[in-house]
């Protein structure tokens, strides 16, 4: 018998490049955050967000608009929209964009995003997260992003492994469960950049 396999449920997942100036400017935007204690006081939204870690800075809108963020994340959106919908993306508003700051034994506990759509890219990577403590583990899931969408199915696993790579950048629904573990081994940091936006009623439908 012949069989067609369908895939109806389950979100997807769009993988694309970080432009090279977008990422010189991102990490030379923390770095200079980082020796100036009036804007690392101000800027610094670590308490209010979900992670343990260092330090997660809102990027301001005068940086975004600079490095045209709202412009490259609208056209990965609308091509994303136009290839799942077949429709055009009529709006599009970032609600907040931020940079984290993860070292050793740091993590992001399981959460989701507010919005409809929600990413992550990477600025920084530590040469090594370190190994596991088992060290016959075939499997190392230290530093990666893990993706979770409901629980285990025939032929589906419920998780999705990311490993992070400078100038990989993800987008996915915000509603989409996720966590960062943490990593071993290193005093280099982890640096990543992620956003929440909105978009129109039907578009947001993904």
């Amino acid at each position: 018998m012949q069989q067609e396999i369908y895939k109806p449920f389950g979100p997807s997942i769009v993988k694309v490049k970080l432009p090279e100036n977008i990422i010189e400017e991102m990490n030379l935007f923390v770095d200079e955050m980082i020796n100036d204690e009036e804007k690392l006081e101000k800027y610094n939204e670590g308490p209010k967000l979900a992670g343990n870690v260092t330090q997660e800075f809102l990027m301001t809108t005068e940086f975004m608009k600079k490095i045209k963020w709202a412009e490259y994340l609208a056209s990965n959106c609308d091509e994303w929209v136009s290839k799942e919908k077949n429709i055009k993306l009529k709006k599009f508003q970032i609600i907040k964009s931020w940079i984290v700051r993860q070292f050793k034994n740091e993590y992001n506990p399981i959460h989701y995003h507010t919005g409809d759509i929600s990413g992550v890219g990477y600025l920084k990577i530590p040469n090594t997260m370190g190994d596991t403590l088992q060290k016959n583990k075939k499997i190392n899931q230290n530093g990666k992003l893990i993706l979770i969408d409901g629980s285990k199915k025939l032929f589906c696993s419920p998780t999705y492994a990311i490993t992070p790579k400078v100038g990989d950048f993800y987008l996915f629904p915000s509603y989409l469960m996720h966590t960062v573990y943490p990593f071993a081994d290193t005093e280099e940091e982890r640096r990543s950049v992620s956003f929440n936006a909105k978009l129109d009623d039907m578009a947001s439908m993904l």
